[in-house]
């Protein structure tokens, strides 16, 4: 009711805010904001939680999540926030032993570091541009993982191709760590929404931190 109240009255949103934000992103891009949001809504408290699972927004008490990567769960809906640019990459050993894939089905041959979804509990495909279409690869792995760091970390140990938002290895490893795998199917933009249940209205509090997560991802190009 207080809520209510408040949208008509033109009141400046107040109140608890649990928010869910994956790591990688909260570390790059939104905890250095966090100092100007509570500056400019002083009546909202942020309880933030840091994860790259499936949160159960309804069972957990929290009102929304940032996450990257394309809407699986019909029953979430959002607010897109960015579009991240992804590369391809690949260890110097690794290339050595097989070499720079030239074509497309010149990565049958290759294999992947797999990526496990918290959601499903199935290893995410590869994804590649060709004109203008996505194709969706499964390549063979003999490493899987559950987290953003370890994903990297195995491509630099030389144990298969990744592909990870750009932002996530530029400037942040030594140069001759990992290579751009060349070739003219890169992988797609990855999305980045705010998420919340479909059968839910997002409160005032919400809809701000929504909009401020936009404007840090616009400012960051």
């Amino acid at each position: 009711m207080e809520e209510a109240e408040g949208s008509f009255h033109n009141v400046a949103p107040k109140g608890l805010l649990r928010v869910n934000v994956q790591g990688a992103l909260a570390k790059h891009f939104v905890v250095l904001a966090f100092t100007d949001f509570v500056a400019l809504y002083p009546g909202i408290e942020l309880h933030i939680g840091e994860d790259d699972r499936l949160v159960d927004l309804v069972r957990e008490g929290v009102d929304c999540v940032l996450r990257a990567g394309t809407l699986q769960d019909s029953s979430m809906v959002g607010r897109r926030v960015a579009l991240m640019v992804q590369v391809t990459l690949a260890g110097p050993a690794y290339l050595a032993q097989f070499g720079e894939p030239a074509t497309l089905q010149a990565l049958q041959a290759h294999r992947a570091v797999n990526y496990i979804s918290s959601g499903s509990g199935r290893a995410l495909p590869m994804e590649f541009t060709v004109d203008e279409k996505v194709v969706e690869m499964q390549l063979p792995s003999i490493v899987s993982v559950t987290r953003a760091d370890l994903y990297t970390g195995a491509a630099v140990a030389g144990l298969g191709m990744v592909q990870v938002p750009r932002y996530r290895v530029a400037g942040k490893l030594p140069p001759g760590t990992l290579k751009v795998v060349p070739g003219d199917f890169p992988p797609p933009p990855m999305p980045v929404s705010v998420l919340y249940p479909q059968n839910r209205q997002l409160s005032s509090r919400a809809r701000v931190f929504a909009q401020s997560l936009f404007d840090i991802f616009e400012a960051a190009g």
